[in-house]
């Protein structure tokens, strides 16, 4: 059996925040081990802090869409927002930052994509009527919400 929920907020910091902490509130909730929950946690604030920070650059902000999916054995996290392409229309690599540097020269960012790649088993990318439409496939293994500490 499928449960789908979904939630949506403007993309600003502190309503990304609360819409983040809403989805996993939900799935622990839905018995989603705790330790995948994190880890889906850590991947969908990297691509909603992505959509915050530049989807809707240089304009108010708009509206993220959130909607997920879980299976037995999968979670489907859809994130959809009307801000600004992907440039080229494709994700970015995901490379890893190169760390090897001296501390105080380390990059600030770049690490994002490469930890939703990591986290993510798949990620998928569509621009679709004016809409950026990011899908986010985690393996899981569901246990009873009451088994949960």
């Amino acid at each position: 059996m499928v449960k789908t929920f979904a939630c949506s907020f403007t993309a600003t910091n502190l309503d990304a925040r609360q819409g983040i902490q809403s989805v996993v509130s939900k799935l622990r909730s839905l018995g989603v081990p705790g330790a995948r929950v994190d880890e889906v946690q850590i991947a969908l604030t990297e691509a909603v802090n992505n959509v915050v920070e530049h989807a809707y650059e240089g304009s108010p902000p708009g509206d993220v869409r959130i909607r997920g999916e879980l299976f037995p054995e999968r979670l489907w996290i859809s994130i959809q927002d009307a801000g600004s392409p992907f440039p080229k229309g494709e994700l970015p690599e995901g490379k890893p930052a190169d760390v090897s540097g001296p501390a105080d020269s380390l990059p600030e960012g770049g690490f994002g994509w490469f930890l939703i790649r990591e986290l993510a088993s798949q990620v998928q990318y569509e621009r679709s009527e004016g809409n950026n439409n990011l899908s986010l496939c985690f393996e899981i293994q569901v246990t009873s919400p009451s088994a949960n500490p």
